[in-house]
């Protein structure tokens, strides 16, 4: 396949697009980063679509924080009717807003008897930490060795992916990902150990567990989906140890794993918090934290919590909507269905392509690992050169993992079997290119 675009821009096109480049680079500067190595001016969005300025359209198979799909119009009649009639904070009485947190809450076991509302996932998993801090008393959590949890100062500080290794303090501990491909899955069979052997390196050192913050689909790690059984075992030795679990869901909850609405429930695990931020809002900026009652309420009369636009009626709005959609347009068991059919098409990919090492699929949420001959510096630039030859070919995707190497496929909630079959087709033609 070709690397240049099948809607080549004209003269102007492409120097506007310079001009828009370079006045970016100007005015947001070099922490900025854009897409694929020809930026994407996009313009408009609609369900799984985006379009660019030249028109082109693009298959969307990465923009989870579009769950419902790309300016769903309940979604925007939602937000454009509260806007119109009234947008403040919670200091003031409001029903949406307690029509929100009873509906929200209604999603997840009885035990998480509280809605605290964010703007962003960043926000909601910095308020868990803080929460379970003053609860346990404890300083220290365990993370993942690549996970990402966030942008303000504490999340950073708990995201290798963003921040490397030497950016975790040193009161907290990091664990390998339950990979279930490398070694025959063998950190996926130890996690639970893994974790117990943190909580006893803490102790040594005279640091208490604090909690263990996981993103159940291991998103940044690579993207793994481990026994059940193990992933309890964990669970179960950072509460003896006197911490919290804290389920952060922004990636994989909502609906996207296809077995329900929430990822931890496919362990069984009981999370003391659930945190959540981009899909709950389709696009609008929302968080939330569920909490269990008790541990908020010395947090609440000793430090207290307040968020000017967190929990806002038009964000409210927004969320009523989008579990309204899941609900009434069945987007779980499309994410279930689809996936699974997805998975297919991708397992049949991994026979004609050596380069295809494994596909791990749970819902609407893939990654595809791929190698090259045991080179991962290579394994890496090809899969990066996949990335931006689906782009060209119109279907947008992205990578992860710390090798860099794994495909990461997440489209929004309405992907139908068509999509997943442009998808392998153009995916297809990429590998045929390695």
């Amino acid at each position: 396949m070709s690397q240049s675009s099948p809607y080549p821009a004209n003269a102007d096109a492409a120097a506007s697009e310079r001009a828009l480049l370079e006045r970016r680079a100007r005015l947001l500067g070099p922490t900025y980063r854009a897409f694929y190595r020809n930026p994407t001016h996009l313009v408009r969005g609609s369900g799984v679509w985006l379009y660019d300025a030249q028109g082109r359209k693009f298959l969307d198979a990465y923009n989870n924080v579009a769950s419902v799909g790309h300016c769903h119009p309940r979604v925007v009649e939602a937000l454009s009717a509260q806007a119109a009639t009234l947008n403040t904070h919670t200091r003031y009485l409001s029903e949406i807003i307690l029509d929100y947190a009873e509906k929200l809450l209604g999603t997840v076991p009885a035990h998480l008897g509280h809605a605290m509302f964010t703007c962003t996932g960043s926000e909601a998993n910095d308020l868990a930490i803080r929460i379970a801090q003053h609860s346990s008393g404890g300083t220290g959590v365990i993370i993942t060795d690549f996970a990402y949890h966030g942008a303000t100062i504490a999340t950073a500080q708990l995201s290798p992916a963003a921040v490397g290794a030497k950016g975790v303090p040193a009161h907290h501990r990091t664990v390998s990902a339950p990979d279930t491909f490398r070694d025959h899955g063998r950190a996926a069979h130890d996690f639970a150990k893994n974790v117990a052997a943190a909580i006893e390196d803490m102790r040594t050192k005279g640091i208490k567990p604090a909690a263990l913050l996981l993103d159940s689909a291991f998103s940044s790690d690579g993207i793994f989906f481990p026994d059940a059984a193990v992933m309890r075992q964990a669970a179960d030795h950072v509460k003896e140890a006197g911490g919290i679990v804290i389920a952060d869901e922004v990636q994989s909850g909502f609906g996207r794993l296809g077995q329900g609405m929430w990822g931890f429930a496919n362990y069984g695990i009981e999370p003391d918090i659930v945190t959540m931020g981009k899909p709950i809002g389709d696009g609008h900026p929302i968080g939330a934290v569920l909490v269990r009652p008790q541990l908020v309420a010395s947090f609440g009369s000793n430090t207290g919590y307040f968020n000017t636009f967190g929990g806002n009626p038009v964000a409210a709005a927004v969320g009523l909507a989008v579990l309204d959609v899941i609900d009434g347009e069945g987007l779980i068991e499309n994410a279930r269905n689809v996936g699974a059919y997805t998975s297919e098409l991708l397992r049949a990919l991994q026979g004609r392509h050596g380069a295809v090492a494994d596909v791990r699929h749970n819902g609407l949420y893939f990654g595809v690992e791929l190698t090259a001959d045991g080179n991962e510096a290579l394994a890496a630039t090809k899969t990066s050169a996949v990335v931006e030859a689906m782009r060209e070919d119109g279907v947008l995707i992205s990578s992860c993992g710390p090798r860099g190497n794994v495909l990461k496929i997440r489209p929004p909630l309405p992907f139908a079997r068509d999509n997943a079959e442009q998808l392998a087709e153009t995916l297809d033609r990429a590998l045929s290119n390695w």
